[in-house]
């Protein structure tokens, strides 16, 4: 039987290892980069921190090429730049000034906002009493940045200001922000009248300089104007008119319009407060405005809330009681998934080779779940480090780099030709290695752990999507123990199997059949291979797959040529060197093939199935469609199963086209910001997540990670008819 002390071993380095995790916390810096903007906390104190000086902190943006942000009131979709300050006691920093927007039109919309460079000032106040030697400052920014598609980032600041000395390094930016600030419109009168579906503005006393010229009118409260509309605009004499279209899905109805005017060439608007003469017509029902509000935020690509809805999706709230006992459940199943066969295949046989000597095999055990559990804390450590950065990822991310796609591919070949009797590891490890591993078997137990895990995370077992994607929202510590017990559940039965006499009494004693048994696991290694090929051709084309394919024709022929016993000491060097050039020839014409980010991956959709994006499921959704999404990736050996049995049988797509369901695929086989975005709404981190989105609003419905026909048929019949 296995005794605590045994227990004891096992659990200690995995736990230490999380503790560690959780107490490490993300540094905050001054700057915080991402590939589409660096953001910097700066600060301006020409006199020093002291009560009545002159101090202002601000949020630099510079944004990268074709990207930008959003104003106060982001227009037709977007979301505007938040901050949220730590200051000491009595120090008080004011709302954002912000600078005069741009009109940002995107397809059929119109945003405001801010490209290149742009600073988010505040003014801060010191009490009379503020004696320290330094202020420090502390902010927590959050950001949505847009392209063709848009990512929700955010970043941790620290700034430490001395209290004595002038802090004026940016104070060229910080003087050309004051300088782009809206200026109060002294003398300014503006009046508006609604007419019909317009709102018809009438300003008089503006600049002399002003008159004649473009003036754009950037509202600041949203859901009132139709933005992207063209507004009708004329001067009489001194007196500018715009007829500016409602928003047929209006959400306000103000007595006063606040608004900022700007006229071409001039950086600075001028500030204005519209009455409004009603009345307003009524608004639209909420239950005929939810839809359609949904549609135009999810317009822009990969806008947060692209899944068109303002619910989170139906599922049973979660605590971390039941969140670990899912991840154990989830962890043992992972063991049925088909991606972990030929990575088991080795455990098996070394269960085999030991199975007579008790202790051997209880050290393998441990060793092998010690491998398990350590390799899946630490990886979900680097993916929540990496989250916590303001990177797009979730479970698996390994797999969207074809770099690793490949080496996993070359490992996969070598295991398989050494267990097919191809090369001796003898031939080719120093004679110190070898005997250092017949030394430290335990060491062989706990790296097939670790190789176990490489490609089991790709993997989603039942039970697994709901708790990962909980373990994402939690803290530090939370987090990592739930992939603590999804490793511990992974491990369970292998534990078991060599802790348990009668278990071990009825393994296989070693054998002739051994041998045929490695030449059969040969082959499961050699299919493991053809899966990674074709994941990498989804990733970078066929000619990436061809050259993989290459690569792996020189390492066997390398292998071979170092390894093989029948071979002379002469023939392995001379066969050898030409094995290595091969090799190296091989890396060399693969690199620019695999470097490519994304050559035509091919969509398997095929007629029926779409390509996914936000605003394909807002449109179906407002046209009445419901709409069914497959989150899947090529890597994600449960995907391509469900793609290729419930998924596709004609029973299921005839459910579908009863319904007028609209199928769309969002593929995640390479890192997709908007998909991230998007599995992150539906609390899941990892793929295959299948949601049904009905239509008049509300939250979709989330499917098991491997759905039977009669729950497909179930979730389809309660849609509203």
């Amino acid at each position: 039987m296995i005794s605590s002390k045994h227990v004891a071993r096992l659990l200690a380095g995995p736990v230490a290892l999380l503790v560690c995790a959780a107490a490490a916390a993300q540094p905050a810096a001054a700057v915080v980069s991402t590939p589409q903007v660096r953001a910097e906390l700066v600060a301006h104190a020409p006199e020093g921190v002291a009560a009545g000086k002159p101090l202002r902190l601000g949020l630099k943006l510079e944004h990268q090429r074709d990207w930008h942000t959003y104003w106060k009131n982001p227009g037709d979709s977007g979301l505007p730049t938040t901050l949220a300050w730590t200051l000491p006691a009595g120090v008080t920093a004011g709302p954002i000034e912000w600078p005069t927007p741009r009109r940002l039109p995107i397809g059929p919309l119109l945003n405001y906002g801010y490209d290149g460079t742009v600073l988010l000032p505040v003014a801060v106040q010191v009490p009379a009493d503020f004696a320290a030697e330094t202020l420090p400052v502390r902010l927590h920014a959050e950001w949505l940045v847009c392209k063709d598609l848009c990512i929700p980032e955010a970043g941790d600041f620290v700034l430490e200001l001395p209290a004595r000395a002038a802090t004026a390094g940016h104070a060229a930016l910080f003087e050309a922000t004051r300088a782009a600030l809206p200026r109060p419109g002294a003398g300014l009168q503006a009046s508006a009248e609604v007419q019909a579906d317009a709102l018809v503005v009438r300003v008089t006393g503006l600049p002399a300089s002003w008159t004649g010229r473009a003036l754009a009118f950037f509202p600041e409260t949203p859901g009132v104007l139709h933005n992207a509309a063209k507004p009708e605009t004329r001067w009489s004499g001194a007196e500018w008119t715009a007829r500016l279209a409602l928003d047929p899905h209006r959400t306000e109805a103000p007595a006063t319009l606040p608004a900022v005017l700007a006229a071409e060439g001039q950086a600075a608007g001028l500030e204005t407060s519209v009455a409004v003469k009603g009345p307003w017509p009524p608004l639209p029902s909420a239950q005929a405005a939810a839809p359609a509000a949904d549609a135009r935020a999810a317009t822009e690509p990969g806008a947060p809330g692209a899944g068109a809805y303002a619910e989170p999706p139906r599922q049973v709230p979660l605590g971390l009681g039941l969140a670990l006992v899912l991840a154990l459940g989830g962890g043992m199943l992972l063991n049925l998934m088909p991606c972990v066969f030929p990575v088991l295949s080795l455990k098996v046989l070394g269960f085999a080779r030991h199975a007579a000597d008790r202790r051997a095999l209880l050290g393998g055990g441990l060793a092998y779940t010690a491998g398990v559990i350590v390799s899946f804390v630490a990886l979900a450590a680097l993916m929540l480090a990496l989250r916590a950065g303001g990177e797009q990822i979730g479970w698996g991310f390994q797999l969207q780099s074809p770099w690793f796609v490949a080496a996993l591919a070359v490992l996969f070949t070598l295991i398989g030709l050494n267990l097919a009797g191809v090369f001796e590891l003898g031939s080719v490890l120093p004679g110190t290695w070898l005997a250092a591993r017949a030394r430290h078997p335990i060491a062989d137990a706990l790296l097939t752990g670790v190789l176990a895990v490489a490609v089991a995370s790709p993997c989603t077992a039942p039970f697994m999507g709901a708790a990962l994607g909980l373990a994402v929202t939690l803290p530090a510590a939370q987090a990592l123990a739930v992939f603590f017990a999804l490793g511990l559940g992974m491990a369970l039965p292998y534990l078991a199997a060599s802790a348990w006499p009668a278990l071990a009494a009825r393994l296989p004693r070693p054998g002739a059949w051994m041998a045929h048994f490695k030449v059969l696991m040969a082959f499961a290694m050699f299919a493991a291979v053809v899966w990674l090929v074709w994941v990498l051709g989804q990733q970078v084309g066929v000619d990436g797959a061809a050259t993989l394919l290459g690569v792996l024709v020189a390492v066997a022929f390398a292998a071979w040529a170092l390894g093989s016993a029948s071979l002379g000491r002469a023939a392995r060097r001379g066969f050898g060197a030409a094995a290595l050039l091969l090799v190296a020839a091989a890396l060399f014409w693969a690199l620019p093939s695999w470097r490519h980010e994304a050559a035509a991956r091919t969509s398997a959709a095929g007629e029926r199935w779409q390509p996914w994006s936000g605003e394909r499921v807002a449109q179906a959704l407002a046209e009445g469609r419901p709409v069914f999404v497959d989150f899947t990736a090529a890597w994600c050996v449960t995907c391509q199963f469900n793609k290729r049995t419930t998924l596709g049988r004609d029973e299921v797509l005839d459910a579908f086209a009863g319904k007028r369901v609209l199928l769309l695929r969002a593929d995640w086989t390479r890192r997709d910001a908007a998909i991230s975005a998007e599995l992150a709404r539906l609390a899941r981190s990892g793929v295959p997540v299948y949601a049904l989105y009905a239509p008049g609003g509300g939250a979709p419905t989330l499917l098991s990670e491997i759905p039977s026909v009669d729950e497909i048929r179930r979730a389809l019949a309660a849609l509203p008819s």
